[in-house]
């Protein structure tokens, strides 16, 4: 049974033995006392989940499973995360951290939303796996995500939008750049009819149409055309 969010196991802290392969095959034990540098710490975990994640997929990742990817007890994994909610706010405060927000202050609100899009969905891209689960987790305590939050809302204040549309804006940006992030990744013939060509003549022919005159993968041919309509249509919403 899959483990839940919240899911921690009642086991002494006691950490697996660890040590190195000797010579002859055998197991070499590390001498007893505290090691001269930490084995395990927040950058690991958050890179084994999502090495697991990229392999397993989400229902992969529990705290059992990353425990044996690091090679420690889960009970040393609990020494630095309470639960799996913790090992997913790294992932993402890790995620969102790459996401980059520059242009915002440096220039047009119009350019500044243009990099920020499509450098969050090249990102989520990467880890489709994990959209369902980032898109519906809560910030709280995720200051890398908070970060990148707050500097967005500044430029969207800063470029004249009323207070209370900054966050449905946000979000509307987002619900299109997790989509899109899916599409990057569909195959290439995602919308070919096959026999099924003569009962669907208009959607046929639009396919068709939109293969010959594309230039670069379609997917980012319909994320230009998308971003620039939510562009246009949300900058209409400014008061200055």
């Amino acid at each position: 049974m899959l483990e839940t969010i919240n899911e921690r196991p009642a086991m002494p802290a006691v950490p697996a033995a660890t040590g190195s392969i000797t010579s002859n095959g055998g197991a070499q034990k590390r001498r007893a006392g505290r090691p001269s540098a930490a084995v395990l710490d927040k950058s690991g975990i958050t890179a084994a989940a999502l090495e697991l994640v990229s392999r397993k997929g989400y229902e992969g990742l529990t705290m059992a499973a990353l425990a044996r990817v690091l090679d420690v007890a889960p009970s040393a994994l609990y020494n630095h995360v309470a639960s799996k909610q913790d090992v997913l706010l790294l992932v993402e405060d890790h995620l969102m951290s790459l996401v980059d927000v520059s242009g915002f202050g440096a220039g047009s609100w119009e350019d500044a939303v243009r990099t920020w899009a499509w450098s969050y969905r090249d990102v989520f891209a990467e880890h489709t796996p994990l959209i369902p689960v980032i898109a519906v987790l809560p910030v709280t305590d995720a200051p890398q995500t908070l970060a990148m939050y707050e500097t967005v809302s500044k430029g969207f204040s800063d470029a004249g939008f009323p207070r209370e549309r900054i966050v449905p804006a946000i979000v509307a940006l987002e619900s299109f750049i997790f989509g899109s992030a899916y599409d990057v990744t569909a195959p290439e013939d995602i919308f070919e009819s096959g026999s099924m060509a003569d009962s669907t003549p208009h959607f046929t022919a639009a396919v068709r149409s939109s293969a010959g005159q594309e230039r670069g993968r379609p997917a980012d041919t319909a994320f230009s055309l998308g971003l620039g309509a939510l562009v246009s249509g949300l900058g209409a919403l400014r008061t200055t």
